[in-house]
């Protein structure tokens, strides 16, 4: 229906919206969902901001669960990564590592 109440036919912009709306999400992967963990480390951390508030914040406890959990998925994948997985996995934790001790200082 469009705001008029009535109905719109298939192939209709709303459909058009839909469709461009589906393409914009990114398939699912073993890296996006690692980055995704990194930024949510990088917001705790305050090295990123946050784009829901707007503003960097330090939430330490924070940042070493995520850490801490990224640890959890590469021990419970160890052996089942491609090399390019694996490489990504152990920068990142090396990175964030570093990171929390310094600012952890």
């Amino acid at each position: 229906m469009d705001g008029d109440g009535e109905l719109k036919q298939s192939g209709s912009d709303l459909d058009k919206e839909l469709n461009d709306t589906q393409k914009k999400i990114p398939e699912a992967n073993f890296s996006l969902f690692v980055s995704s963990l990194v930024t949510q480390a990088l917001i705790s951390l305050g090295e990123v901001e946050n784009p829901f508030l707007k503003t960097k914040a330090q939430n330490l406890d924070q940042a070493k669960f995520t850490i801490d959990t990224l640890q959890i998925i590469k021990d419970k994948t160890s052996g089942n990564l491609t090399d390019d997985e694996t490489k990504l996995l152990e920068t990142a934790l090396y990175d964030l590592r570093m990171g929390y001790v310094e600012k952890s200082k």
